[in-house]
């Protein structure tokens, strides 16, 4: 009798990892992807809800002798008996006796194994190495032993050493950890060696085996006293929860403009801005680099505490896949996500249209800008985000789209109207020089060449990204601001959807 029910999405997902993209072998059954799915959903803090109870489309079903052994013999194919362990796994997670209740233990087993699918389906992408986001997904941040950390991290006589072969004499003064990286904080007693130093980062990162990552220089208040951030080995990264989103949100429910939370800087403090001081956003990164879990972040933040009478968000998404599920929130503006391209053109032109109208009340109140009409309780309307995935996949279809985006990047910020566009193509065909000149705010995920961190940020530096949310922030400063960004799952997005529809 089968005990666990797959639809017909979890089954490409589990052939994707028995598939050449994934373990690259048709040799292991299907239980292992669901074990694996199990693991991967309690890595996740909050409980898998209904939605997994009944699958959607004809998937297959499994058995517990097949899922997690039950009744098999120690030397049976070399399936183990580990449904006890299971259970009593469940059975903490859960806090409750899944021993005495056998149809509550296989419904929660399927809740998390579907939900696992899903984690695996929406983070995994199959142009990226699957074992090493088995690492990164089943093993970031747990405590290693001390002799594999011995092994693992870096030593103070081995930087040293690497640092004398490009030149440079340095005393390692301290040494900070934080989620993904080492901060070494080294004195230079001879000031010229700051150039070989800085000259000399790739070679660096070369005899310290750090492939393609790079080592980024922060300055600091001490003289001749500067920083290296060197990244660890992925096993040993500290993940980012993105539950902390909802209690950041509580933190500054009753602060005013945009605040939206990110993640964390290096060293493990909350990194938020104001989207309104931004005031318009260029996102990009390439495959895998983390860029829809920062977008996603962005909007959760921006749904956090706040009313359709505080803000709207316009959602214009061409592959209609990352914000689709926002359609029907009550801060959505429009009647849906718009994904054709005369939806898109409609919408901007609707907003161009309102751009102007809140000139006119501004200019009848007396007011420069819509903060200014709002705090002397003379015009109380909305602000507007519009946040738009993919905007390469957009011009290809239609460059007449530019023209809309630009003129209000010119002149919406003042009305309250806000752009956000992001694309994993940053090129200067997607984003070009009137479009870049009219949006100061940037976040640049990992890219494949310097010319793409270019185009983003007007210097080079995110191609040496770790990758999955590592980013560099160029928003009120001059100077980017390197950000781990939280990993947001998809019960998370539920988690403030649900909200949202609430309290509208």
């Amino acid at each position: 009798m089968p005990d666990v029910y797959t639809d017909s999405e979890d089954e490409v997902i589990i052939n994707q990892v028995l598939s050449p993209s994934g373990f690259d072998t048709n040799k292991h059954p299907k239980y292992l992807v669901l074990r694996l799915a199990l693991a991967r959903s309690l890595r996740i803090a909050s409980h898998p809800d209904e939605e997994f109870d009944f699958p959607k489309s004809k998937g297959s079903n499994y058995s517990l002798e097949q899922v997690t052994g039950k009744g098999r013999a120690n030397d049976d194919a070399g399936l183990l008996d580990f449904d006890d362990a299971i259970i009593s796994l469940l059975s903490v997670y859960h806090e409750i006796d899944l021993f005495s209740d056998q149809k509550q233990y296989e419904k929660l087993l399927q809740r998390h194994i579907r939900r696992g699918l899903r984690e695996i389906r929406t983070s995994w992408s199959t142009s990226h190495d699957f074992i090493a986001f088995l690492q990164e997904e089943l093993f970031a941040g747990i405590k290693e032993n001390s002799s594999e950390s011995s092994k693992s991290k870096l030593g103070t006589e081995q930087l040293q050493k690497a640092l004398l072969e490009i030149g440079v004499q340095a005393e390692i003064k301290e040494k900070i950890q934080g989620a993904r990286i080492d901060r070494y904080n080294i004195f230079l007693p001879q000031v010229s060696h700051f150039d070989s130093l800085r000259r000399g980062l790739d070679k660096l990162a070369f005899s310290l085996g750090l492939g393609n990552e790079g080592i980024f220089i922060q300055p600091t208040e001490e003289p001749k006293v500067i920083g290296l951030d060197i990244p660890r080995k992925r096993q040993f990264w500290q993940s980012i929860d993105g539950s902390r989103l909802f209690s950041w949100a509580e933190e500054i429910k009753k602060q005013a403009g945009l605040p939206v939370w990110l993640g964390q800087d290096v060293l493990g403090r909350d990194f938020s801005f104001d989207l309104a001081e931004a005031p318009h956003l260029l996102i990009a990164g390439t495959t895998g680099s983390g860029k829809s879990i920062t977008l996603h972040a962005l909007i959760l933040s921006l749904l956090q505490g706040r009313s359709p009478g505080d803000i709207k968000i316009a959602f214009i998404d061409p592959k209609l896949v990352e914000l689709s599920r926002y359609q029907g929130i009550p801060q959505q503006y429009g009647d849906c996500v718009a994904h054709l391209v005369t939806e898109a053109m409609q919408m901007l032109q609707e907003l161009i249209a309102e751009m102007e109208h809140r000139n006119e009340l501004l200019e009848k109140v007396g007011a420069s800008n819509l903060s200014e009409a709002a705090s002397n309780g003379r015009l109380n309307l909305p602000k507007i985000v519009v946040v738009i995935e993919e905007l390469a996949d957009l011009f290809s279809q239609s460059r007449e789209l530019e023209a809309p985006l630009v003129r209000l990047a010119q002149k919406a910020r003042s009305v309250g109207i806000h752009l956000v566009l992001a694309t994993q193509r940053p090129d200067a065909v997607t984003f070009s020089g009137l479009l870049r000149s009219n949006i100061p705010g940037r976040i640049a995920l990992r890219v494949q060449k310097g010319s793409e961190s270019q185009i983003i940020l007007d210097e080079t530096g995110a191609e040496k990204l770790l990758g999955a949310g590592d980013m560099l922030v160029k928003v009120a400063t001059n100077s980017p601001v390197r950000i781990h960004g939280a990993y947001i799952t998809q019960d998370d997005i539920k988690k403030s959807i649900r909200y949202a529809k609430e309290r509208g």
